[in-house]
């Protein structure tokens, strides 16, 4: 498969990205291995320090901490190959710090999503990164590129565009997804192509543009390659490897999952999301449950309302506390039935 080589020289021998997936999912033992095949690894930046002994008294100066320990292991996994990069939330309050952290450990590139990331430009001026926008409609794709040519001179090196069947958090409407109202992944990705057409021309430089949510198989990824795109981006299917920093009893609620499993839920983001069902997210359909401690991680959370803490719920699912955690899915990670190495996977996805 293709190899893609961005603006600045820098390149992945296979088109494919491996999604974050915070808390702790991927981080850098996952991340380093997926470039060391040749990909682009990415480390969540969604409390990457929640292990590290004073996370609780000084959750800051852990994040910021841990993601510096992260990065650091992740190119030395990864040997030179490959790209490692970040995946950075615009809701999160630590977004400036997080990036700058990433900036000083020279991290390849900066994947921003949850939100308009429009002064991302500003934040890595003279800094050599790629940085690419997450959106989920030509619409997003054109407010964002428009922002950064007007306000820096400065356009995307990629573009993820991340579809209706994703995990995690989500960037439609949740009726529209329970009604199926949403559009197809394949008809957001021709329409953001023409977006990024016009933007092609005005730089003189090719952009690629990577698509996720519901890419699943070799067959998936070759229908999006013939249909245009640069490559891919997948987050779920890493889950089930045996280098995922998520604990084993995380894998096992994948193995375990039936088609009915994966669920819509609300977050306190504001966003609809996307599950494993268990004990928790039949609580939160009927019930707030209390905020003890705010980590004070999203804007756009209120403790005084929100239905639950997800960075609490996040990290006992990471540890392995199943019945109460989060577990973020995209729709096809039920299929999964087996704990593969990364280099196995990969050969499966985007071997000869």
């Amino acid at each position: 498969m293709n190899k893609i080589i961005f603006n600045n020289k820098k390149s992945i021998s296979i088109p494919l990205i491996q999604g974050g997936m915070g808390v702790g999912v991927s981080l850098g033992n996952l991340a380093g291995h997926v470039a060391l095949n040749g990909g682009m690894g990415v480390i969540s930046t969604a409390h990457p320090g929640y292990r590290e002994e004073d996370f609780e008294t000084n959750t800051f100066n852990a994040n910021i901490r841990a993601l510096k320990k992260e990065i650091i292991k992740a190119k030395e996994i990864s040997k030179g190959k490959g790209l490692i990069a970040i995946n950075a939330m615009v809701a999160i309050r630590d977004y400036d710090a997080m990036i700058k952290t990433a900036l000083d450990e020279k991290i390849d590139a900066i994947i921003s999503g949850a939100g308009l990331p429009l002064k991302l430009p500003k934040l890595v001026s003279g800094y050599d990164v790629l940085i690419a926008p997450i959106v989920s409609s030509a619409k997003a794709c054109r407010l964002i590129l428009r922002n950064w040519e007007k306000k820096y001179q400065r356009n995307a090196d990629f573009i993820v565009i991340e579809g209706t069947e994703a995990g995690g958090h989500l960037g439609f409407k949740k009726d529209d997804l329970l009604h199926h109202r949403a559009p197809r992944l394949e008809d957001i990705f021709l329409e953001v192509k023409e977006v990024v057409k016009n933007f092609e021309n005005k730089f003189h430089k090719h952009i690629p543009i990577f698509v996720a949510g519901g890419i699943y198989t070799k067959k998936d990824i070759q229908k999006f390659l013939a249909l245009g795109a640069d490559g891919v981006q997948m987050a779920t299917r890493f889950i089930t490897t045996y280098e995922c920093d998520a604990s084993e009893k995380y894998k096992e609620m994948f193995l375990k999952a039936k088609q009915e499993d994966i669920q819509l839920v609300s977050s306190p983001v504001g966003m609809p999301g996307r599950a494993i069902n268990n004990k928790l997210t039949q609580m939160i359909k009927t019930k707030r449950i209390p905020v003890k401690k705010c980590y004070r991680c999203l804007i756009p959370c209120d403790i005084k309302t929100t239905p639950y803490c997800i960075s609490n719920a996040l990290i006992k699912a990471v540890k392995g506390n199943v019945d109460e955690g989060l577990i973020f899915s995209g729709s096809y990670g039920y299929r999964a039935d087996r704990i593969v190495s990364v280099k196995e996977l990969i050969e499966e996805l985007v071997g000869e």
